[in-house]
Order: C-alpha cells, then structure tokens, then sequence
C-alpha cells in the first residue's frame, strides 16, 4: 500500500515542520526587492570550490548556506531560484513564495532553462506540478521528471551491476534487433540501433505538449541535456548508435 501523505492538520503539530522554516519571514524582503537583471549578472562567491548539498539540515539557514555553496561562480539568479524552491518545499508562505518563484520564470526563462543543472530544472518542474494552478503547465511539467527519473533509474541499474558501457556492442544482439522483433517484456519490443523512428516520435509528441505552454521549454531543454556530451546515459549512447538522419531525435 503507498504511504498516504501528511493532513495539513498532521503537519500543524509536527514540531520539526515548523523548525525547518524558521527565520524564513526576515527573507522575504530581500526577496520582494528582487531586481533580476542585477541578480544574473553578480557571480556567488566564495573561497571553496563548488559543493553539491546533500541532505537536509533542519536549520533553514545553514541548509541555505550549504546549498548556497553549490552556485559559488554561477548567477546569483541560480541561487535566488534554488532558495525559493528550499523555502516552498519547506512551506514557509507557499503562496507568496510560489508567486515570486513563478514570476522568477516568466521573467527569465530562457536564463534559468539555459543555466540550472538537470537537478535544478527537475525541481522546478516539481513545483509547477505541485503548486500551479494551470493544469496546463502541471501536465507538462510532468513530462521532465518522468524523462528524466526514468534514465536516473536505468543509470543507477547500470552503476549498481556494474555494466562495461566501454566493451563492444555484441554483435549477434545487433543482428537480431535488426533482422526480427526482439520481445522485452508486456508486449515490448526491442529498440533497433541506427534507424528506429521511436526517439523521433517521442520528440515530436514531447514539443507539441510542451508548447501548450511558455514554461514547457524546461521538459524540452531536459530532453536535450539528456542528448549532449559529456551526460552519458542511454539517449546519448543510442545516438552514438543512430545512422539514419530521417529518424534522428536531438538537435545540434
């Protein structure tokens, strides 16, 4: 049975919930006075080198200064947008700051969508999905943790069992995809290596959704993160594959 979700009447009494935002008021000014322009263009310092957080810390503003340390020589814009997520998943004023983080977007997409790594991006469709009123934009934010999630697990599978992604393909394998329906699972067949049109198909019916709206441009540019040099994962690898110009997927 799945695990049920937390009532807002369950969540009022969890001392903890209420720690972990703590402090996130005397934000908000800061917050409220953003000029965008002049966040983009100042740079994060910071004597270390760039640390990826991992974890939570109950205190909100040492979990801030640790994911703060993850954008030192990036945008201060980057951290602006990683902080409004930190704050709306920890409800701290979930309406105000959803507002500010959704026109964050509408202001500056292009930089963010061009800029945050597929971490970043991923968790700003989570929030579309979870706290946008458009159903339009939640069903299109969708599309990215799902594309994405999907290859996470199939990379974990290979790193856990130790996959040789360095060996040769083999080539009866090869032979076999191409010369017959290859059955997988359920009615599943084999994808064949250099000129299956699937990816392509894919692509297409991904752009025609994610131009329902302006911020489905995050699901495409995941889509062509998982495309480019050096994101190793199962895209790229079957594009390394691909042969046939007429059923390519990605764009140079």
């Amino acid at each position: 049975m799945i695990h049920r979700r937390k009532s807002a009447f369950e969540k009022w009494f969890s001392f903890t919930r209420h720690r972990r935002r703590f402090g996130a008021d005397a934000l908000a000014p800061q917050l409220d006075s953003q000029d965008f322009a002049a966040l983009r263009s100042s740079i994060v310092a910071g004597e270390e080198e760039p640390q990826h957080a991992h974890g939570s810390v109950v205190d909100l503003n040492e979990h801030l200064a640790r994911v703060r340390r993850e954008f030192i020589g990036q945008s201060e814009l980057l951290y602006q947008h990683a902080m409004l997520i930190v704050l709306i998943r920890r409800e701290a004023d979930v309406q105000a700051n959803y507002a500010r983080f959704k026109r964050m977007w509408i202001a500056e997409r292009d930089f963010l969508a061009g800029h945050l790594d597929m971490r970043w991006l991923i968790s700003a469709c989570d929030t579309f999905i979870d706290h946008d009123g458009d159903p339009v934009l939640r069903a299109v934010a969708m599309n990215g943790p799902l594309l994405v999630n999907t290859v996470k697990l199939a990379e974990t599978e290979r790193y856990i069992k130790g996959v040789d992604t360095a060996a040769p393909d083999r080539q009866e394998s090869l032979d076999a995809l191409r010369t017959h329906r290859v059955g997988l699972f359920d009615g599943i067949a084999g994808f064949i290596p250099g000129t299956d049109d699937t990816l392509r198909n894919l692509r297409w019916r991904l752009q025609d959704v994610c131009a329902l709206h302006p911020l489905g441009v995050v699901v495409m540019e995941l889509f062509e993160r998982l495309q480019r040099e050096p994101n190793d994962n199962v895209f790229l690898r079957f594009r390394h594959r691909h042969q046939r110009e007429k059923t390519r997927w990605w764009n140079d």
